[in-house]
Formats: structure tokens, C-alpha cells, sequence
């Protein structure tokens, strides 16, 4: 099926050359110039993943990924950003993002990343690989997004999820920050660093409850997972 992609951009120009683009690549776009405008939309529509600018009209992309992420904690969100400060890529992750892409940026760019998270929303279906662990009190099943124990399901963005795996797969055993940013974003850099940091707080809450988990910082190394 042909995957359908909420598009979120207020610049006339650059939202026409972004649509035409993706849709001569086989995704269906529905394209808003405000974020009031595509949230009314997000609600009628069922979407394989959100495209987002942060500066918009009426509801920005922040305020959007937020609304977004209350009603669906899974869906993939992409932020397309010209703010090159830090603390605003921060600021997209910590309320949900998955990743982000400063403009400007490339075609080729924006649909292999696209691609990426679209593939592994259908990880289920890779056979060769490790879907479902049991980690402490938990069962962690990346093909379905959650975390699941006696008290109760957690849902996973696909990011959240993509970095416990790779710490699950890597257990007990000291990880390279640069191998995990390079494995699952594709890349290295002191922004995607700083980006990591925020997953691994993120997991770390989700896990506080089973004393026999911990996420340890090696300094100047990168991290352990700990399964006691």
C-alpha cells in the first residue's frame, strides 16, 4: 500500500517542490500550510508518518508533534527545521520527535529518511532479525513498539524503540556512542549526540521501575547496558 504522509509546510514554494517530489517517489501526500489546519486532518485520517516545519501558522510544529504524540505515541514524526540552535533540535525530541532535518536539505535526503522509518514500522516481517527479548520484568517486543510487564504496556515511539534494541543486542557489553548514532541514525555528529542523550533519558524512565536495568554512562566511551 501506498503510504500516506502528513505534510506540514507554510512555504508556498518549497511545500510544492517537497510534494511533487514524494509523490513521483510513490507516497501519498496531504500537504497543510498551518498546524491547526493539519491537526483537524490528523484527526479524520489515519497517517504513516508526520513531516513537519517548527515555524508555522496558528499551531507550531512543536505544539503540533505534542497534540500529535497524545493521540498517537508511534507514528514517526519528522521535523524540518531552519533554526540551527541546539537547544531547538533538543526541544523537537524531548516532546516526541524521532528526528529532524535542517534545511536547507536534498530529495535524496528527505526520502531515504523516510524510507528508513517507513521500513522499519514493518520490522515484523524481517525475519532475521531479533524482534522480542525479555529484559528484567519486561517483555520488549520492537516489532509491536512496547514494553510489557505486570504492570501494564508502555508504548514506544520507533526511535525509543530502535535504540533499546540495540542496547538489548548489545547487553552487558560497552557501546560506542558513535556506533549506535552511526547504526541507527546513519550518521555522527555532536547535534545527534546530544539527541541521543535524550533517548537514553527517555528509556531510562521507562525502565526505573525494575532496579535490575540500568543504562550506565562510560565516560568518554558511551554506555552498558545492565541486565543483573
Amino acid at each position: 500500500m501506498m503510504a500516506k504522509i502528513l505534510y506540514v509546510e507554510d512555504d508556498k514554494n518549497l511545500s510544492y517542490v517537497i510534494k511533487d517530489n514524494l509523490e513521483e517517489e510513490g507516497f501519498e501526500i496531504s500537504h497543510f500550510a498551518d498546524g491547526k489546519e493539519a491537526l483537524k486532518n490528523f484527526q479524520k485520517e489515519k497517517f504513516d508518518l508526520c513531516l513537519l516545519d517548527v515555524m508555522l501558522p496558528e499551531l507550531d510544529g512543536f505544539s503540533l508533534a505534542e497534540k500529535i504524540r497524545e493521540q498517537n505515541e508511534q507514528i514517526p514524526i519528522i521535523f524540518l527545521t531552519a533554526k540551527v540552535l541546539q537547544e531547538d533540535k533538543i526541544e523537537g525530541l524531548k516532546i516526541g520527535g524521532d528526528d529532524y532535518i535542517t534545511k536547507p536539505f536534498s530529495i535524496e535526503e528527505l526520502t531515504l529518511r523516510i524510507k528508513v522509518f517507513l521500513k522499519r514500522s514493518t520490522v515484523s516481517d524481517i525475519e532475521d532479525e531479533q524482534n522480542e527479548y525479555r529484559i528484567g520484568k519486561y517483555n520488549f517486543s520492537f516489532s509491536q513498539l512496547i514494553l510489557d510487564s505486570e504492570e501494564g504496556i508502555k508504548k514506544l515511539t520507533h526511535r525509543e524503540a530502535e535504540v533499546l534494541k540495540y542496547l538489548c543486542d548489545k547487553r552487558d557489553s560497552v557501546i560506542k556512542r558513535e556506533d549506535i548514532l552511526t547504526k541507527i541514525w546513519g550518521r555522527d555528529d555532536y547535534f545527534l549526540g546530544r539527541s541521543l542523550d535524550v533517548f537514553i533519558t527517555r528509556l531510562r524512565k521507562m525502565l526505573a521501575t525494575d532496579d535490575s536495568l540500568k543504562i550506565e554512562n562510560v565516560h568518554g566511551v558511551g554506555f552498558r547496558f545492565v541486565t543483573e
